[in-house]
């Protein structure tokens, strides 16, 4: 059972960024500093990446581990109220992930997906790896 009225439910599900989050902007920030230009949330691109380099067909999307389900098969065993919610919730997220990477890299698009706390902890090395996809592109 909720703890919350549904106004509060609401409140607090709407304060929930789905663009330039925290992990979002750290990545973009290196990126720019590199000189490497990027357009963010190109809702021109199937599934919206976070950043997008159009002209090299490259997607990099930033994924928190919650609402994308890192390390599901253990992790969904730790959300102990509201599972009928939550759980069917997340697995619909990991479904739609798989989709989107995979009809973006069937139309010749390079996919790369980073987890929020890789981002926090190793910036620079996952702005390397995309820098590197960016070379390889040219």
């Amino acid at each position: 059972m909720d703890n919350h009225t549904p106004e509060q439910r609401r409140k607090n599900m709407q304060a929930v960024k789905n663009k330039d989050s925290k992990i979002e902007l750290l990545l973009r920030k290196e990126l720019w500093a590199r000189g490497l230009r990027y357009r963010k949330n190109s809702s021109k691109i199937f599934g919206h990446p976070d950043i997008v380099f159009i002209g090299k067909k490259i997607a990099v999307f930033c994924d928190s581990e919650f609402w994308h389900g890192y390390d599901w098969d253990n992790r969904k065993n730790d959300i102990k109220s509201h599972q009928e919610f939550w759980i069917p919730k997340i697995e619909r997220t990991i479904k739609r992930d798989r989709e989107v990477t995979e009809t973006l890299q069937d139309s010749g698009w390079i996919v790369l997906r980073f987890w929020g706390k890789e981002i926090q902890k190793n910036t620079v090395g996952c702005a390397d790896i995309i820098q590197k996809v960016w070379e390889a592109r040219k």
